[in-house]
């Protein structure tokens, strides 16, 4: 987790949640489809960019939401926050989770999540409502084109808060 760890800025930009070095960068966020539509939506997408090779999938440890796998280890990203790391696919990225997270009750998705290979990061930082996403600018350019996905591509000196959205 070294390619993380270390290698985001505190602010508002997309690179606080995603290092800086992909080609491309978005933020996405459910709409009014529903949260496992929007989901399976960005997790299909994301797969048809992935082939033949495992997935991370990263719970942050608050406290208060669904870590998968309580007692497993922790790894510490971004101000030393703790996350479980497992590794799995896009199946259980759906499925695993069963309590909710802290963007919504009914969510499944890890907070973080990348494959093996690390040709994309997704990544929901505890206090936003949205999801970043780097990766090679094709990807960008399919999520961007799903009206599910709702994601939007950002310069990594933007402001990642998608359009309609307020800060807490």
């Amino acid at each position: 987790m070294d390619w993380i760890a270390g290698h985001t800025t505190a602010g508002v930009s997309i690179t606080t949640a995603i290092p800086h070095i992909f080609d491309a960068y978005a933020t996405t966020y459910q709409a009014d489809d529903g949260t496992a539509a929007y989901e399976h939506a960005l997790v299909e997408e994301l797969s048809r960019h992935t082939t033949g090779q495992p997935w991370w999938l990263a719970y942050l440890d608050t406290g208060a939401h669904d870590v998968v796998f309580p007692h497993a280890p922790r790894v510490s990203l971004y101000w030393d926050w703790p996350y479980v790391l497992v590794e799995a696919g896009p199946e259980q990225a759906l499925t695993w989770r069963t309590g909710g997270h802290m963007r919504d009750a009914y969510g499944a998705l890890p907070d973080l999540f990348f494959p093996a290979d690390r040709s994309w990061l997704v990544s929901a930082l505890w206090d936003d409502t949205w999801t970043c996403v780097g990766g090679p600018e094709p990807l960008i350019h399919t999520l961007e084109r799903n009206p599910l996905v709702n994601a939007r591509q950002v310069r990594p000196d933007e402001d990642a808060l998608p359009p309609g959205l307020t800060r807490d």
